[in-house]
């Protein structure tokens, strides 16, 4: 080694070592020097130590092919007042390749927070990761590079292809994605932060009365009446399908016509009894009857599944079959509350049956009272127009306590 005034030619004249590398220093930037290795590679490089540590580091600034001396020199001085100020140029360049990227971040969600969540859940997450996120960032994007504009691009990509409520649903995976890389010290700050999410309504979709005529005539006539017993439990307690699908025998009480959800199954995690129908008791009776030795569920699963799992295709089918339209399987619950409700029950007694434990969430069915209430309305209207008048043909009927005919 040596320390000499670099200058372009005086570089392109160093030769190459015999084996190894041979560095000629600057005697104008100290530690700024021109690495020359065995096979003629010449680069100017930075030695420095790191304050505070007292570590000796060496910086690579570039070849001397795309640098001129004075360019070398200039931006040794810019790395020399990083590192006076306790910077450390080439521990920056470890870390950012070192730095968690989106398929770390995605690893760590799947191990820690996907087993906390329902298993309809993580699988809907999942196909979300799959079908959007990982086509938008690569593995390789660093979990801390990732900006506003990087998720309100996706946000606006699903939008266009027509999925307004998928996409609000993949951006809130992400706000808890980020949100979990903050408290694992992947990086500072939340990118989705901020994110203008579309309007969402709730569906009023509930099955009309001619349309229920044909779906009980379809599961009558379907092939696995397994799955046409299951929809017929949907339509007689307004449960969840997870919940229909994973009942087990023990959870039904048919002498005292109960059904007892444990936590599992229930959206909410916890316990939730209902009462059951007469015609929900004869269908888990006439399963009861036919079901096989040490099966606990009511409706078994196929293959490797313990229960029921998925009848979506089989309710493609029967709505085909009963010519109906736009009505999803979850409609059935709504539905449920719309017959409760039209029958001129209260929206308490609505949200016990479904197993509501937050009285907004139950209000969505309010506008359902709207017959009721009108038929309620011209009752006391009636009584009053008619009074003191000489009672005619015409019977009112009188409201009993509590405003209800």
């Amino acid at each position: 080694m040596g320390t000499q005034h670099l200058t372009d030619a005086l570089i392109r004249r160093l030769p190459a070592p015999e084996r190894g590398n041979r560095i000629v220093y600057d005697n104008t930037v100290t530690g700024l020097g021109a690495r020359v290795t065995a096979n003629g590679a010449k680069s100017f490089v930075l030695t420095y130590t790191v304050r505070g540590s007292g570590r000796q580091r060496r910086y690579t600034i570039g070849g001397c092919d795309r640098w001129t001396a004075t360019d070398a020199r200039r931006r040794a001085r810019e790395l020399k007042a990083e590192i006076d100020a306790g910077g450390d140029p080439l521990g920056d360049i470890e870390a950012t390749r070192e730095a968690p990227d989106m398929s770390a971040l995605i690893e760590r969600v799947r191990e820690e927070h996907f087993p906390r969540l329902r298993a309809s859940s993580a699988t809907e997450y999942e196909r979300m990761l799959r079908n959007y996120v990982l086509k938008h960032f690569s593995e390789r994007t660093k979990v801390a590079d990732i900006t506003y504009d990087d998720i309100d691009a996706l946000h606006r990509s699903i939008t266009r292809r027509g999925y307004k409520h998928r996409a609000n649903r993949c951006i809130a995976l992400l706000s808890k994605m980020f949100a979990l890389s903050i408290r694992w010290k992947m990086r500072a700050d939340n990118p989705c932060k901020g994110i203008e999410r579309h309007t969402e309504h709730a569906r009023r979709r509930y099955i009309k009365p001619d349309e229920l005529a044909r779906l009980v005539e379809a599961l009558r006539t379907f092939p696995d009446q397994d799955i046409a017993d299951a929809i017929r439990m949907l339509l007689l307690t307004g449960a969840r399908k997870n919940e229909v699908c994973s009942m087990q025998f023990e959870h039904a009480d048919l002498t005292a016509g109960t059904w007892s959800k444990p936590p599992a199954s229930t959206k909410q995690d916890q316990p939730h009894q209902v009462p059951l129908s007469a015609p929900a008791r004869q269908l888990l009776a006439e399963r009861l009857a036919k079901r096989a030795d040490g099966e606990v569920f009511v409706f078994p699963g196929r293959g490797d599944k313990q229960h029921l799992v998925n009848i979506w295709h089989a309710w493609i089918r029967l709505c085909k079959a009963a010519d109906i339209k736009g009505l999803r399987l979850h409609d059935l619950r709504h539905s449920y509350a719309s017959h409760l409700a039209s029958s001129g029950h209260s929206l308490s007694l609505i949200g016990a049956l479904l197993g509501h434990t937050q009285p907004q969430t139950t209000a969505r069915y309010a506008h359902l009272f709207d017959d009721p209430l009108r038929k309620a309305t011209e009752q006391v209207g009636a009584i009053v127009m008619n009074a003191g008048k000489e009672p005619s043909d015409e019977t009112v009927t009188p409201l009993k306590r509590g405003g209800r005919p």
